[in-house]
């Protein structure tokens, strides 16, 4: 009563238990369901071969975890302890070159015979004064590693500092043996056309003197100093050496009895090796100090060493100048020191 007028064709039809229970309810079968209008009533499933079917949702799943392995090994391998450095290649020597002015003339030493009888207590004779250690195992490097790269670095101090050849025979290709090939052309560089620029003075890498104007008074170098051995990353060890050198010179061309001339040389240099490097026998030096003395503060130090060289009489040598910091067009890293003692 009182409902919309919709309903009345209804009100004469009574759904009582009797009519739910007449009712007849039909379950079609699984044929059925699948050929009836509204198509398949399973999830559709991927045939992989032998593993059989995959539901979709699980291919997908199983392709996430594949595609989250994946990058978790990528970025394992390519973080920054997984990347192999490119090998370092141009210019890489950096070179300071100090010339040490005498304070006052010259002198020969006392006896020519024993020119280094004044030297004080701890020089050694050549490749003996270098004081070599024994190779330590290091974080990232084995004892071995460590061994071979201390004896690398003594072999190029031996070719580049004691050697004849090299000192006052103009002889080169001895010292470039060692040298990477990522630094060859700057070692080349500097032997066609040394200048001291601070990546291309020969005398960095060498030791060598003038064989138009200096010869050996004796074929013994005295040297003292040490070596340290570090680590710059877990691929690179660093060898560093710290050496005095003092040399017997003369005036080429002159007798055995000629008045000797000692010429100290200060050599700081470090090396640096990667496993490479090691397994070739080769070095990387990359920065070289160098001061030597008795030298004039006039003549370039770049391609030879310029010791003055004393007479009977003794050699004066005019003092260095004084350097005025306002002065730009001195390159700043040229500089002159003056020698202690006689």
């Amino acid at each position: 009563e009182g409902g919309s007028g919709n309903e009345d064709e209804f009100r004469s039809v009574v759904f009582d238990e009797s009519f739910v229970r007449a009712a007849r309810i039909q379950e079609l079968s699984a044929r059925e369901r699948l050929a009836g209008p509204f198509g398949r009533a399973t999830r559709p499933r991927v045939r992989l071969g032998p593993l059989g079917t995959v539901p979709r949702q699980a291919l997908a799943l199983l392709l996430l975890i594949l595609l989250a392995f994946g990058a978790a090994v990528y970025f394992g391998v390519n973080s920054p302890k997984g990347i192999v450095p490119a090998r370092p290649e141009g210019s890489q020597l950096t070179v300071s070159l100090v010339a040490l002015s005498p304070a006052s003339a010259v002198r020969a030493v006392a006896d020519p015979a024993d020119p280094f009888a004044a030297l004080p207590l701890g020089y050694g004779d050549g490749t003996a004064g270098l004081n070599t250690p024994d190779g330590a195992a290091t974080e990232h490097f084995t004892r071995g590693e460590v061994t071979k790269a201390l004896d690398t670095v003594q072999r190029y101090l031996v070719a580049s500092s004691l050697a004849p050849a090299a000192l006052v025979q103009g002889v080169t290709t001895d010292v470039r043996a060692f040298v990477t090939p990522g630094e060859q052309a700057q070692f080349d560089a500097s032997v066609a056309q040394p200048v001291d620029d601070r990546h291309h003075a020969l005398t960095g890498w060498v030791v060598r003197f003038d064989p138009a104007q200096v010869a050996l008074a004796t074929d013994t170098v005295k040297v003292v100093g040490a070596m340290r051995v570090d680590e710059v990353d877990g691929g690179t060890l660093q060898v560093t050496t710290d050496h005095t050198f003092v040399y017997a010179l003369r005036p080429v061309g002159t007798p055995a009895g000629a008045p000797v001339t000692l010429e100290t040389v200060r050599r700081e240099l470090t090396f640096q090796f990667d496993r490479v490097d090691l397994a070739t026998a080769q070095l990387r030096l990359v920065d070289s100090v160098v001061q030597a003395g008795p030298e004039p503060c006039t003549t370039s130090m770049a391609g030879y060493l310029q010791p003055v060289l004393a007479t009977s009489q003794g050699a004066a040598v005019a003092p260095p100048t004084a350097i005025d910091p306002g002065n730009h067009a001195r390159p700043a890293w040229q500089v002159c020191g003056v020698l202690a003692g006689s």
